[in-house]
């Protein structure tokens, strides 16, 4: 075994990462454990900053690319992503209904607080995110359609080159921080009793979640490889490093990188990835509508209140629709959900609270569930687009696709300043190539 090719792996550094803070949980003193819980919240802080721009550089360029199909795929994929999200959640409305009246039997829950850090930082610094995440994601989509339907030229590739600048960062710094952010996270994950106390208060709820969290996925790659010609068990393997990623950052967003990476692997073209993974990581959480419909339907057993199939069936629909506008951040989409959890099923703050508490406490299988079913995704619209998506027939866009952004930054001096001969050859470079 190559011991030097296995440490480089990331799937061996996030396992490393989530064992190492478990044990160290048991010895580390409180001034390293903080430390560490600073450097959580810096990076997480930076995250929070950098995932709209990050959304914006992946998905602007990619939708561009589509040419005038763009709102077509756009919508074929959102589709896509809310059945799948539809399926969750009446999945487990099916499940809940006919196993936890006789697992929850003559249970009563008490009132939990949500669950916070064990860990103090030393100090903190605030890094507001330039826009919001659905304006990051709205703005990327108007641009991205309407470059898609005039012709290409400086604007698309100057978002090329942002692409470029973006995918190196992620490369270069997001990447190689993540295990370190993770091993911070399960260390702070053991040493608070508050997660591990909820977590056993609905344990008969947190196996049922997990075993159907399994079934959606199962079913998920089972379609996709029927559809998109691939080994489900194969495609699910492949996909194992985002899983990992995403049960240790609790982000859909922090883990595009990630999943974009692993998606490629299993045979998805670049145009489409880029397209579908941030996409998705936005839209799509199957993971975490079926954790929250198991809960919310633990909660109304447990507390004595009463909702109509009517209700359900409403707020499964409901549901789907607010994932879509749910931030890909750790505890997003539960707090996307409290609205419909007071005004469609009445619950109150103390109800509200015991949901987010419960939430939070299983986050990270979600979100895990969320990131892996994108991959699934990616295979089906691959598969639907058959080269649709990328090089349209367009000599324009053939060519604007041939740009290569990263090998052009590479010529540029480090003041900033093109020559007119570097200009010319980047041109001559781009017909070249788009010609061949």
């Amino acid at each position: 075994m190559d011991l030097r090719r296995l440490s480089s792996s990331l799937l061996f550094r996030i396992v490393v990462a989530i064992i190492s803070g478990i044990v160290c949980s048991l010895f580390f003193p409180d001034w390293l454990g903080r430390v560490f819980a600073t450097f959580n919240g810096l990076f997480g802080n930076f995250l929070g900053f950098f995932i709209p721009v990050l959304i914006f550089a992946l998905i602007t360029p990619a939708i561009a690319g589509i040419g005038k199909g763009a709102g077509k795929w756009l919508a074929i994929t959102t589709a896509i992503a809310y059945a799948s999200t539809l399926f969750s959640g009446f999945l487990t409305y099916v499940v809940c209904a006919g196993f936890l009246p006789r697992l929850l039997a003559g249970t009563a829950l008490s009132d939990v607080e949500e669950p916070g850090s064990a860990l103090e930082t030393y100090f903190s610094i605030e890094m507001p995110a330039p826009v919001p995440v659905m304006t990051a994601l709205l703005l990327s989509f108007v641009l991205g359609i309407g470059l898609s339907m005039v012709p290409r030229g400086v604007l698309r590739k100057g978002f090329i080159e942002f692409r470029a600048i973006i995918t190196r960062l992620i490369e270069r710094i997001i990447i190689p921080l993540l295990p370190l952010h993770i091993f911070g996270i399960f260390l702070n994950l053991t040493y608070t009793g508050e997660a591990w106390s909820v977590m056993r208060a609905l344990m008969r709820v947190v196996v049922v979640v997990l075993v159907l969290e399994v079934v959606i996925l199962g079913v998920q790659y089972v379609v996709a490889g029927f559809i998109g010609g691939k080994n489900p068990v194969r495609a699910v393997a492949t996909m194992m490093p985002a899983y990992l990623t995403a049960l240790g950052t609790s982000s859909s967003a922090a883990t595009i990188p990630v999943t974009l990476a692993q998606t490629k692997k299993n045979g998805v073209s670049d145009a489409v990835a880029s397209f579908t993974v941030p996409l998705c990581a936005t839209i799509h959480l199957a993971g975490s509508t079926s954790k929250i419909f198991a809960f919310a339907f633990a909660i109304v057993l447990t507390q004595g209140l009463t909702i109509s199939t009517v209700q359900w069936v409403g707020f499964i629909f409901m549901l789907g629709i607010t994932m879509i506008a749910a931030p890909g951040v750790p505890g997003g989409a539960i707090m996307a959900a409290t609205g419909l959890l007071s005004s469609m099923l009445g619950f109150d703050d103390a109800q509200i609270a015991l949901m987010i508490a419960t939430y939070i406490a299983m986050d990270s299988f979600g979100t895990a569930t969320n990131v892996t079913g994108d991959g699934a995704i990616a295979i089906v619209v691959d598969r639907l687009a058959g080269g649709q998506i990328g090089d349209d027939g367009d000599p324009e866009n053939a060519r604007e696709l041939s740009f290569d952004g990263m090998r052009y930054l590479d010529r540029v001096s480090v003041e900033g300043v093109v020559s007119p001969e570097e200009l010319v050859g980047s041109a001559r470079a781009a017909g070249s190539d788009a010609a061949g």
